[in-house]
Order: structure tokens, then C-alpha cells, then sequence
């Protein structure tokens, strides 16, 4: 790495220009960011305490509020720490470790989210088989799978990256090291990247979105055949996921499939944070808040603690 570039370290942009802005964008994230990790943590507790949550779906859950609590972790901590004292500087090492693991939760979660969409059409639709055909071994063989292939993703697109010549600016247009931004700044040809960027995030971002539509799809019409009440259950769980999904894939495909163009500003800001910060802070609302046996595990466990604290 060092071979390949001139530069010694990049300079991250901040929420905003003025203090006033800084400090309010830098509360706000940090609010989303220990209201994330809350939400994600109760579910891990919850998850592991209760014999009644140790099913498939709740396995998923759990690996998925982990990965959303580094997720997050990667980014926020550090733009708000820079945001607010005005230290901007990333080594070259500390981006390329940025970038690697922005890439390899994203690319994680989604499979996360594809796996657990499987899991509930197989449960609504094929109920008298789902124990046969979901189990505990293959659950661990899944989550293997999609932590493997992450590392492989994420560290052919990190290599990629750093092959790469910076010999100009080192300004990076974003409020952490993304490749997209730091695209713009190379001084080598960027079009087999670009290229390969294209690809990779059509493939990933369209493969997965479009088995888990057609996972929708059947549990949907499933589920219109359902009593009334049933029904309203099933679409409110259901269309919340559906949602923070197409939130976080539109905007990961707005930043990873646009153009590269020599721009300033914070454009790109918006649209990232929707995909490094917005999901992970939905995913624990939605799956902590809105879940009745998650709140119905959550009472039992208070309530087991409190009767044991006073005998």
C-alpha cells in the first residue's frame, strides 16, 4: 500500500460548514447511534436469555442486531468525534480498514436479509415442512457462508481500491472513506473500477433485492388468504421490513452506480447516510419496539429478575 500511493493520509469532510450545523448534525447521529445500539443489544440478551426465542428467525435476528452494532460502529463514532473537534485526518490504513468493513457489514446484511426473508416464506408458506427444511445446522452453515463471502467481497474491493495511484487532492468528499468518493481523487485510470463497481453492486444489490421481492411476494399471497386480523399482523410486520430495505438498497445503488465526477460539496452525504446509519437505527425499532415476543420475552426476563431479587 504504501508503494502504491504519495499520499500519507486522507482529510474527511464534516456534516456541515458551520459549528452550529456540526454540533446538531453530530447529536442527532449520535442519539440514532446509542438508540441503535440499546435497541440491537436488548435484542441480543433477549434472544439468548429466552429457551422460547432459540428458533431460526430469532438466530438471524441476533447475528443481524451484531453486525448492525459494527455497522454502525465503523462510521459514526469517528465522523462525530471529527465533526465536532475538527480533526479530519484518516491515515491511509485507517481508510483502507474503513472501507473494508463499511463494505463487508453492508454486503453481511443484505445476505442476512435475503436468509431471514427465505425464512419466512418457508414458515408461512410451507409451515408443515419448515422444521425439515430450516434447522439449526444449517442456520450456522448460512451465517458461515455469508460472513465468508464478505470477507472475499469486501477484500477484493478494498485491494482494488488501493492498487490504485493518489497524487492530488486528498480531500475525501464524505464524512468517512467510501470507494465512490475516493475514486474521484485517484490519479490512475478509474474505469476498470468503475467498472467492476458497476457489476458487482448491480449483482448484489439487484440479485438479493429481487429474491427477496419474490420472497414477499409469495408470503403476501399467502397471507391473503388468511383471516382479516391475520392478515393485518402479517402486513404490518412485513411492509416496516420491506421499507427500511428498499431505503437501504436505493441508496447504496445512488452512491455505488452513479458516475464519478470531480465534484465538492456534500451531495453524497445524504444518500449515505440512509445506507450506513438509517438502517441499522430502523432495524432495532423495528425489531425490538414493534415485535410482540420480543416485548413479551423482555417483561418475562424483568419480571424473572425481579422475583429473584427479592427472595
Amino acid at each position: 500500500m504504501a508503494n502504491s500511493t504519495m499520499l500519507t493520509e486522507f482529510l474527511l469532510m464534516g456534516f456541515a460548514e458551520g459549528w452550529k450545523l456540526r454540533f446538531l448534525y453530530s447529536m442527532l447521529f449520535v442519539f440514532m447511534y446509542l438508540a441503535t445500539l440499546l435497541g440491537n443489544l436488548l435484542i441480543v440478551t433477549v434472544t439468548t436469555a429466552d429457551q422460547n426465542l432459540h428458533t431460526p428467525m430469532y438466530f438471524f435476528l441476533r447475528n443481524l442486531s451484531i453486525l448492525d452494532m459494527c455497522y454502525i460502529s465503523v462510521t459514526v463514532p469517528t465522523a462525530c468525534v471529527n465533526s465536532l473537534t475538527g480533526h479530519r485526518a484518516i491515515s491511509v490504513a485507517g481508510c483502507a480498514t474503513q472501507i473494508f468493513l463499511v463494505i463487508f457489514c453492508a454486503f453481511v446484511a443484505i445476505l442476512f436479509l435475503m436468509v431471514m426473508a427465505w425464512d419466512r416464506c418457508v414458515a408461512i408458506c410451507q409451515p408443515l415442512h419448515y422444521s425439515t427444511i430450516i434447522n439449526l445446522q444449517l442456520c450456522v452453515h448460512l451465517t458461515l457462508a455469508s460472513l465468508l463471502s464478505g470477507l472475499v467481497y469486501a477484500g477484493v474491493h478494498t485491494g482494488d481500491m488501493f492498487v490504485l495511484n493518489f497524487c492530488g487532492s486528498n480531500i475525501v468528499p464524505q464524512f468517512f472513506c467510501d470507494i465512490p468518493s475516493l475514486l474521484m481523487l485517484s490519479c490512475s485510470d478509474t474505469s476498470s473500477n468503475e467498472h467492476f463497481l458497476l457489476i458487482s453492486a448491480v449483482l448484489v444489490c439487484g440479485g438479493r433485492f429481487s429474491f427477496i421481492a419474490m420472497s414477499y411476494v409469495r408470503i403476501f399471497s399467502t397471507v391473503l388468504r388468511f383471516p382479516t386480523q391475520e392478515q393485518g399482523k402479517a402486513f404490518s410486520t412485513c411492509v416496516p421490513h420491506i421499507l427500511v430495505l428498499t431505503v437501504f438498497l436505493s441508496s447504496i445503488s445512488y452512491v455505488y452506480l452513479r458516475p464519478s465526477v470531480t465534484s465538492e460539496g456534500t451531495q453524497d452525504i445524504g444518500p449515505s447516510v440512509f445506507y450506513t446509519i438509517v438502517p441499522p437505527f430502523l432495524n432495532s425499532i423495528i425489531y425490538s419496539l414493534r415485535n410482540k415476543q420480543v416485548k413479551d420475552a423482555v417483561r418475562k426476563v424483568i419480571l424473572r429478575r425481579v422475583y429473584s431479587g427479592t427472595k
